[in-house]
């Protein structure tokens, strides 16, 4: 994945410099492209040689639920001529990286067996967040193989309090 990242840090600092005015909107429709330019059908689609650029643009635009600002066009189109469509993911995944390092946030992804009420994840935000140092931007993804407990990545921070981790950690004491 190290080539993909190199591939992708100047789109995404490009991208960065150029929607500084206004980057909770740019954050939006690279999203939403995100979405539609990770399916491998249009990967596929995209790499076949007799598809021209202009017919993928209207592919992904086309299906895209979103309104594209000029810049987003712009920059769609340069990601499509120079053959970087399958990159745009890492692209996302490093601007994010770019915006929160501007605002002081960073990304935390919290894992847990079951949903979170809004009250418990404000809760879990305030103790997480002093623990971190830092602010933070949550999204929750429920993993039922995790038992309960929560899992939390921050970057390359992990804090695992599950059950399942703790059912590891039993095992490898018991059988050490």
């Amino acid at each position: 994945m190290a080539e993909l990242a190199t591939i992708a840090r100047p789109y995404a600092e490009a991208l960065f410099q150029s929607s500084k005015a206004d980057l909770q909107g740019a954050t939006q429709w690279l999203e939403a492209l995100v979405a539609v330019a990770g399916n491998p059908q249009l990967l596929e689609f995209a790499a076949n040689p007799k598809v021209s650029d202009p017919q993928v643009f209207d592919v992904i635009t086309g299906v895209a639920k979103v309104d594209l600002s000029t810049l987003a066009q712009n920059f769609l189109r340069t990601v499509i001529e120079n053959g970087r469509l399958a990159a745009l993911p890492e692209v996302a995944v490093q601007f994010r990286a770019l915006k929160n390092a501007q605002s002081g946030l960073s990304d935390a992804v919290v894992y847990s067996a079951f949903p979170i009420a809004a009250a418990s994840l404000a809760e879990i935000a305030g103790v997480l967040e002093k623990r971190f140092g830092r602010k933070l931007n949550f999204t929750v993804r429920e993993d039922p193989s995790l038992i309960g407990g929560i899992r939390v990545v921050v970057g390359d921070e992990v804090l695992d309090t599950s059950v399942k981790a703790r059912l590891e950690q039993m095992k490898a004491a018991l059988t050490a």
